[in-house]
């Protein structure tokens, strides 16, 4: 059986540093990256084959925001399949981590309509496609991680659609890992707060270039993995943010979306 790992968002941020903590691992026989950027993914594919001297992570180039995209992926684990098949072998996707998402910044009607959807494609949408088509390449042991975020337990104001966004993953990604249990599938929700990524850059449209006080992502990415091979449902890094998730069951959503909305003021491009 050939194991295999798939990450979504893997050309920059905590995708990125997933490829990197797994690609020592002798566990998987290949990691398939998976991004737009085809000049990162090349770069990155390059670097760890290089340190780990394997072929093992293979580019893939996609926009997965699009739903072909998603069938095109489809496609190319069913021919593996079947060249695996004639080898008298078979596919396990091992983990799957679905990590592509980005936010947007701002008032809901003061933001372009167009990128609240095409936010809602990418971290929805895309994740339900490339989970739904990976399960039936799993066996018992697999894992599948979402990245959801400290914004799945709150509605926040100025992120209205990137919460709601989120919230869609945390709730998916629990009832999930309930419907596998008896296949022996571990599902897990990485939560993390600010962590060190490009995220401001994207969501203020160039006003931000970093999260302030950001945790660095190689921890939080190894916290995850640690949490998701001990079948936790969800895997929260710091002290501080499981105290902000417990306290969005003690406030109630509209607290913390109009305090978000007064006092979370940001600089951002329309």
């Amino acid at each position: 059986m050939i194991n295999i790992a798939i990450i979504t968002g893997a050309s920059s941020g905590m995708g990125k540093e997933f490829a990197n903590q797994i690609s020592t691992n002798s566990l998987y026989d290949e990691i398939w990256i998976i991004a737009r950027r085809k000049d990162k993914l090349d770069e990155i594919s390059l670097q760890l084959n290089n340190q780990t001297n394997s072929k093992k992570v293979i580019p893939i180039v996609l926009d997965i925001s699009k739903k072909e995209s998603i069938f095109i992926l489809q496609n190319e684990l069913l021919k593996k399949q079947q060249e695996l098949s004639l080898l008298n072998n078979s596919l396990n996707i091992q983990l799957l981590i679905n990590n592509a998402g980005f936010g947007t910044y701002g008032p809901f009607d003061d933001t372009d309509i167009n990128k609240e959807m095409e936010m809602v494609d990418l971290n929805c949408t895309a994740l339900t496609g490339i989970t739904g088509i990976s399960i039936p390449f799993m066996h018992e042991g697999s894992q599948i991680i979402n990245t959801a975020s400290m914004a799945s337990y709150w509605a926040l104001g100025n992120f209205a659609v990137y919460g709601a966004s989120k919230a869609y993953v945390l709730s998916f990604t629990i009832a999930l890992a309930a419907e596998l249990k008896h296949k022996g599938i571990k599902v897990c929700a990485l939560c993390p707060g600010p962590v060190s990524t490009e995220f401001a850059n994207v969501a203020s449209n160039g006003e931000r270039k970093e999260v302030k006080h950001g945790v660095e992502t190689s921890k939080v990415v190894k916290h995850c993995l640690k949490q998701a091979s001990k079948n936790r449902k969800t895997a929260i890094y710091a002290f501080k943010w499981k105290i902000e998730a417990f306290g969005s069951h003690l406030f109630g959503k509209y607290l913390g979306a109009w305090a978000t909305y007064k006092f979370c003021k940001r600089p951002y491009k329309k």
